[in-house]
């Protein structure tokens, strides 16, 4: 990263708004005076944090008018609960009201673990909101690379999106390395092999496999530039898109299911060389990337 360049990944979610919209256009719901914290966390003895760990607010991106969230992957790992996700559910339904575009900068590891219920319950209707405002023509605009990455339902919320833009360090898994090594065995999956994690889980393996629409340098500038080019893109959503989609799935399953590594998938797609994929700068993936691909084949 050059001295110009500041980092996406070590930004907070003010910072990451900030940094995405117009200067000063910037307007928050439900702010830090209304203090809308978790009713849950105390039971726990837990700290709460007044904005639950995420910003919602409406703003500019390069003039045009749009909602935004941003997870606070410091707060909790950005976890949802009963008022965080409320809080992003609120958002998705005003955005199909107002007709206008949302842009999401995702950060967490999935559902808090003391909010359970109420948690699963938010990424179901926080799912159920995205498909409606993108079924009235809105697009939702993710954004993957942050310290917790996008995990558990999180993950789930992502794949529904219209674009995904990643970073190298824009892990992106339903379960997290942990949560499969539990269940399956360090044989399956060993998460303290942090190589094998990135390669699996990282926004290069995502990128390449089609699981993401675009892939940026570690920057905030980078991600503000994609977000632009992805508000532009046609908002669809309908048969032929969902058919797509089924069909670009039930492709990587036949072309990758039996592969080992992500070096396997890497090689099956044609690299040259899949071993140097892991240390290779950004621009040089991007360039890789565009002509090696697996195609989404009209998905999103």
């Amino acid at each position: 990263m050059s001295n110009t360049q500041k980092s996406w990944y070590e930004a907070g979610a003010r910072e990451r708004v900030a940094a995405l919209v117009d200067r000063d256009s910037f307007v928050e719901f439900v702010g830090p005076e209304r203090r809308e914290i978790s009713p849950h966390l105390a039971v726990f003895d837990l700290p709460v944090q007044f904005d639950d760990g995420i910003v919602v607010g409406s703003a500019a991106i390069d003039g045009t008018n749009v909602l935004v969230a941003a997870q606070e992957g410091r707060f909790m790992g950005g976890a949802f609960g009963e008022v965080h996700g409320a809080k992003l559910t609120g958002l998705l339904q005003a955005a199909k009201a107002m007709k206008r575009d949302v842009v999401i900068a995702f950060d967490t590891g999935g559902v808090r673990l003391q909010e359970a219920n109420a948690g699963e319950l938010a990424i179901a209707e926080i799912i159920r909101a995205i498909v409606q405002a993108r079924m009235a023509g809105v697009r939702v605009v993710g954004l993957i690379g942050g310290r917790a990455g996008c995990y558990g339902g999180g993950g789930l919320i992502a794949g529904c999106c219209s674009t995904l833009i990643v970073s190298e360090q824009g892990r992106i898994s339903v379960s997290g390395p942990e949560v499969i090594e539990t269940n399956k065995g360090v044989e399956e999956f060993d998460s303290r092999d942090r190589a094998f994690v990135w390669r699996t889980m990282g926004g290069k393996q995502r990128m390449l496999i089609g699981g993401a629409d675009a892939f940026v340098d570690d920057d905030v500038l980078a991600f503000r530039n994609a977000a632009i080019v992805a508000l532009a893109r046609p908002a669809v959503l309908d048969a032929k898109t969902l058919a797509a989609e089924q069909r670009r799935l039930q492709r990587r399953i036949a072309r990758f299911g039996e592969a080992a590594d992500a070096t396997d998938i890497w090689a099956t797609l044609g690299i040259d060389d899949p071993d140097s994929v892991p240390d290779m700068p950004a621009d040089r993936f991007i360039a890789l990337a565009a002509e090696h691909r697996e195609s989404a084949d009209g998905a999103r």
